[in-house]
């Protein structure tokens, strides 16, 4: 029984030492009982410095008061991602978000663990960020070139004319203040839109500025929002955040949905306010920033999943862009290919005359899960192997496309099957379709041409057609 205990303490051991984050466990009288090599790494210390010592003995800038494993063993709380800077030993400064849970045992406290993930790395690059665009914003006389929204809407490029009409309503869109939010699968132009949007706005001379919610831990990601001030956490300094930053500009923060929710309630008050404080600083500033969000999924879904407040989506809802994905625009397809073909022609200094019938015919019966992007890296891939002067055959195209094609191809009827007109069999799933969405909305033809992306009138008349 015992060398059974002593094999699982071992195969627990061996595990937590291949775990990529620092991981410190201590006993409930504070003293060390694992700590892995990446943990020792991010202290600058050697895990025999540190095992079976004390928390204070080991580390003697902590006091009972700082130290979250001291402190979660006193209360029995956990404390989930709490954003720790410091110096280690080296002199190197160290950020991290942590996680400390208290170890129980049949009702009795036997210890605390926490769990350290390093952001130094990612805090650097967006503090450099986020001080380039502070040097940037100083320099007034040069501020419309240093805007980094590089897209007009002359550059949207498209053949389908529910497409045009989106550009059309964007460029209205543009001239006023009002919060956007954007939808639209990963690849469909969202950040170009939204880069043309604030080159047709009257803030194009003013900073644009842009956040991934996805990209930054949300204990760092408070910080770049709204800015720090000097003394609020151990390494922090006084710097402003993307709000200050984008002062009489745009704030494009994409993936919002990705946003924890308590930093969404926080933003929501700088929304309604008008007003940004800086962490640890009692004091508010005044921004005016047209805010730009972005969702890679639909509103409604994020909202039910709990991702999204419901409050902050009728704040940042004001005008609403749905960006349909490229399979909803076939006309779209070649059409692009095609300059993307003479794009590519030029920087890869060669004359590739076009597509193959057959390469066509892949191409416009794939679903580009990717859309744009996955078409233009599809196309590039091409490019490479393509002899010049000649077409694009159908051998050419990424293995996954031809896959694709091959999995349609097996799934097409039989030849002695009746095959009826096409006019016809398109007109009775039109007429499905619709029954489907006039079921799904109770009748309502406005919720109906809403969920068809068609607009209303157009649905009468195809209803009348029945």
């Amino acid at each position: 029984m015992i060398s059974g205990s002593l094999e699982t303490a071992e195969t627990l051991k061996a595990i937590l030492s291949t775990i990529d984050e620092g991981i410190h466990v201590v006993d409930a009288n504070g003293m060390t009982i694992f700590y892995n090599t990446i943990a020792a790494s991010l202290d600058g210390l050697t895990p025999d410095e540190v095992h079976n010592y004390h928390v204070l003995d080991a580390f003697p800038s902590l006091t009972k008061e700082t130290s979250t494993l001291l402190k979660v063993i006193q209360t029995g709380k956990p404390i989930y991602d709490q954003h720790q800077s410091y110096t280690n030993r080296k002199g190197i400064k160290i950020d991290t978000v942590n996680s400390t849970l208290p170890l129980w045992l049949d009702g009795e406290l036997i210890g605390a663990v926490e769990v350290a993930k390093d952001i130094s790395k990612i805090r650097n690059l967006s503090h450099q960020l986020l001080d380039l665009q502070a040097r940037m914003k100083s320099t007034k006389k040069n501020a419309a070139k240093h805007t980094f929204a590089s897209y007009n809407f002359s550059d949207i490029l498209t053949n389908d004319h529910e497409f045009v009409q989106l550009k059309e309503h964007c460029l209205k869109a543009s001239k006023t203040s009002s919060p956007i939010m954007i939808y639209g699968e990963t690849g469909t132009g969202k950040e170009m839109f939204v880069q043309a949007i604030h080159n047709a706005s009257t803030r194009k001379v003013n900073p644009f500025v842009v956040q991934n919610c996805a990209a930054i831990p949300g204990p760092l990601l408070e910080g770049i929002l709204f800015g720090t001030t000097k003394g609020s956490f151990t390494g922090a300094v006084d710097r402003a955040g993307v709000f200050e930053l984008a002062d009489g500009g745009t704030l494009f923060l994409d993936e919002i949905n990705s946003m924890p929710i308590d930093l969404q309630a926080k933003l929501l008050r700088v929304v309604q306010e008008g007003e940004v404080q800086r962490i640890g600083s009692a004091a508010s500033r005044k921004v005016d920033v047209r805010i730009i969000s972005a969702l890679n999924e639909e509103p409604e879904t994020c909202i039910a999943k709990g991702m999204l407040r419901q409050d902050l989506f009728y704040r940042l809802n004001v005008v609403f862009l749905e960006l349909p994905p490229l399979r909803m625009r076939k006309s779209d397809i070649l059409f692009l290919t095609e300059h993307f073909i003479n794009e590519l022609n030029a920087s890869f200094h060669k004359n590739i005359k076009g597509l193959s019938v057959e390469t066509e015919q892949v191409l416009t019966g794939y679903e580009w899960p990717g859309n744009i992007r996955e078409l233009k890296h599809a196309i590039e891939h091409c490019m490479n192997f393509a002899e010049n002067d000649r077409l694009i055959e159908v051998h050419l195209l990424p293995k996954h496309v031809l896959r694709s094609h091959k999995s349609l191809l097996q799934h097409t009827p039989p030849e002695h099957v009746t095959v009826p007109p096409l006019r016809k069999a398109i007109g009775e799933y039109e007429q499905q379709i619709i029954q489907m969405a006039l079921k799904q909305t109770s009748g309502n033809i406005q919720q109906a041409a809403k969920i068809l992306q068609v607009p209303r009138q157009t649905l009468q008349y195809k209803i009348k057609q029945k």
